[in-house]
Order: C-alpha cells, then sequence, then structure tokens
C-alpha cells in the first residue's frame, strides 16, 4: 500500500525530529550510549559519532550499496538531508552551465553577508566550485545543499555546486569531464556570477574531492586561473588497496562493499584504474603552477591514507599543502552540520581555513 505523500512528509519530519534531539543529549550521556570507548591506530572514535553509528544499527538502516540503485539514490540524499538540517543561507539561484556534452544543472549560494551591499551586484567576491561526493554514483545538488550553505556563510564565499553526470549512466571519464567543462564556464563568465576571477576555488567531498583534485591539475596545465583547492576526504587511487581502506572498510560508514559497488559502476575496465584522470595518486607529472591545496581526511575513514599520500605527492612536488586529520571522525562528516558538535565544529574550521585562502 502506497503511503500518502502528506503522512509520509509527517513521518519524515517525525525521524528528523527524534534523530535531532538525540544527537543534541548532553556529551556526558552520548558516551555512556556510545558503548566502550573504539580504539584503533592510537585514535579514539568520537563519541557523538559512535553514538550515531550505533543509531543507525538500532533503527536498521540499510546499507545504500544494498538497495537497488534509485532507492539508494534517494536513501543516500534523505541521510545527508536528515544530518545536515535547515541551514541560513542569503540567496539560491538554480541554474544551467555547459557540461562536456550539454548543459547541466547547477545551484549557486550567496551568503548573507553579500546582499544587500556592492558585493551583491557582483563586486568580485570568492567563489568555490564545489563537486559533491557519492561515489560517482550518487549524490546531486539536493543531497549537498546544506553542507553548501553552511561553507558558503561560514566562509563568506558564493559557491557554485555543480551537477555532473552520474555512474553507471555515465561512465569515466563523463563526470571529470563535466566538472572541467564547468569550469571553463566560470572562468570565462566569473562577472555573472559576481565572482572575482583571482579568487576561484574548487573544492568536493569524497568522490567531489576528486573530481577537484583532477580539475586543479586541469586547471594548471591550460593555465587558468585557480587560488585553492579544497579536497575532502578525496579518493586518489582506485588500483589498490591501502591500509586504512583494509582497516576501516567495515563498521564506520563507508565500507568497502560500497568502494567496491562505486568502482565498478564508474569505471570501464580495470585498465582505467591507473589512469591518472581515475587515480590521481598516480600522476607521474604534476603540473607548475598547481594551486594550493587543504587535504582533509578523517582518522576511522578507509580513505584516509590515500588522501594524505596524494597531499605527500603534492608536497614532494613543492605544491603549498595544508594537511588536516581529524582523527576521530569518519567518512561523511563534513555533511553532519545540522545535528551534534564535533562534526560541524570540524567543518567550520575548515569553512574557516577556506576562507583565509580565499581572502
Amino acid at each position: 500500500m502506497r503511503i500518502p505523500a502528506a503522512l509520509a512528509r509527517l513521518v519524515g519530519a517525525t525521524e528528523a525530529v527524534v534523530f535531532r534531539a538525540l544527537m543534541g543529549i548532553p556529551p556526558a550521556v552520548v558516551r555512556k550510549f556510545a558503548g566502550r570507548p573504539v580504539v584503533v591506530d592510537g585514535q579514539r572514535l568520537d563519541p557523538e559519532t559512535q553514538w550515531m553509528l550505533r543509531l543507525q544499527k538500532i533503527i536498521r538502516e540499510p546499507p545504500v550499496e544494498s538497495l537497488p540503485l534509485p532507492a539508494a539514490r534517494r536513501a543516500l540524499g534523505r541521510q545527508t538531508r536528515l544530518v545536515g538540517g535547515s541551514q541560513p543561507i542569503g540567496e539560491v539561484r538554480e541554474l544551467v552551465v555547459p557540461g562536456a556534452e550539454h548543459d547541466i544543472p547547477a545551484r549557486l549560494y550567496i551568503p548573507r553577508g553579500q546582499l544587500g551591499s556592492e558585493a551583491s551586484r557582483g563586486a568580485g567576491s570568492p567563489l568555490l566550485v564545489f563537486a559533491h561526493g557519492g561515489g560517482m554514483m550518487y549524490g546531486d545538488l539536493d543531497s549537498h545543499d546544506p553542507l553548501c550553505r553552511f561553507l558558503a556563510e561560514q566562509a563568506q564565499v558564493r559557491v557554485l555546486s555543480v551537477d555532473y553526470r552520474l555512474a553507471p549512466e555515465h561512465r569515466f571519464p563523463s563526470a571529470i569531464e563535466d566538472c572541467w567543462a564547468s569550469y571553463r564556464w566560470v572562468v570565462r563568465n566569473a562577472a555573472t556570477l559576481g565572482a572575482d576571477p583571482e579568487r576561484l576555488a574548487v573544492g568536493g567531498d569524497s568522490a567531489g574531492g576528486y573530481m577537484s583534485a583532477v580539475t586543479a591539475i586541469r586547471a594548471a596545465e591550460a593555465g587558468l586561473p585557480l587560488r585553492h583547492q579544497l579536497l575532502v576526504y578525496p579518493v586518489t587511487d582506485m588500483s589498490g588497496r591501502s591500509r586504512s581502506r583494509a582497516r576501516f572498510g567495515e563498521g564506520f560508514y563507508l565500507t568497502t562493499a560500497f568502494m567496491d559497488l562505486a568502482e565498478s559502476a564508474y569505471l570501464r575496465s580495470d585498465a582505467d584504474r591507473t589512469d591518472p584522470r581515475a587515480s590521481v595518486l598516480m600522476t607521474a607529472q604534476i603540473p607548475e603552477g598547481l594551486a594550493p591545496a587543504h587535504v582533509v581526511t578523517a582518522g576511522f575513514d578507509p580513505l584516509r591514507d590515500e588522501g594524505e599520500a596524494y597531499a605527500q605527492l603534492l608536497t614532494d612536488a613543492g605544491v603549498p599543502v595544508e594537511v588536516t586529520r581529524y582523527p576521530g571522525l569518519i567518512h561523511g562528516f563534513v555533511n553532519i552540520v545540522g545535528v551534534g558538535r564535533s562534526s560541524r565544529g570540524a567543518t567550520v574550521e575548515i569553512a574557516a581555513r577556506l576562507r583565509a585562502a580565499l581572502s
């Protein structure tokens, strides 16, 4: 039997209220409910994060990778909106921008501090071109809407979120070609976005971090302006299995099964795994003029080691790199800005560094 739309909205609202209440209990109570401390690699899992993972088990939330593709996409979007909450923003504009083969949807976020001022009329604001995560096969403008609002307001930068094509309908390299096409358009049309072409950044989380890294390399090769790259727990190596992938592939939200499914859906063949456009850690020559990077990792994330290995690759090539590991957090933490304290606090710090990089 189909649930009426009004009842479905009521159930969803109730779920959000209960979840946020449970995530808002005092820290001393959280530590008690979370269970025995989890320590791996000398890192202690953040109690609030441990409590959230336990709630996921209690309510029997099925792993996204266990669902059919349409249901999985809906589930991931619901989860990210649930933890993201309702974030304030000055203005949101729905746009279309060029992709590699056709126009793709995009969304421009303008922080409140830039409304009613010269900045709102296009006086050259900093702008972040954002690529969402989701394993190259999930995620969209809505799934990362709370995070983009949060980054825009906290960093006081405009954010342009780009809805690149997803796998398996569109395999490698469709997504990165869309991101590259949209970035070239941004450089040419910065004024229409109210942006300063000398204060542009690319950034994203997980798969979006990978796409941003590729875009940054291409921008340097093409001589296009790019001030900064924000790579949040990026996928950088689809060709191997790092120690962190083996150690944290079960029980910490991002699983080995999810990663295997995502890579098999995205790549055309195993030969693509060593293509530097798929595994940026395989880049043989880092181009001159590559933008400085802030690489963010999480201690209990399977992608931790490859993100930090890529940061080292850039450092060895002379690129200014700041690496920030949040030792007690898990993959996906930057989306958790609407509930709890620890993940939101970490994302506030990330936004502050973005603001400083583009100031």
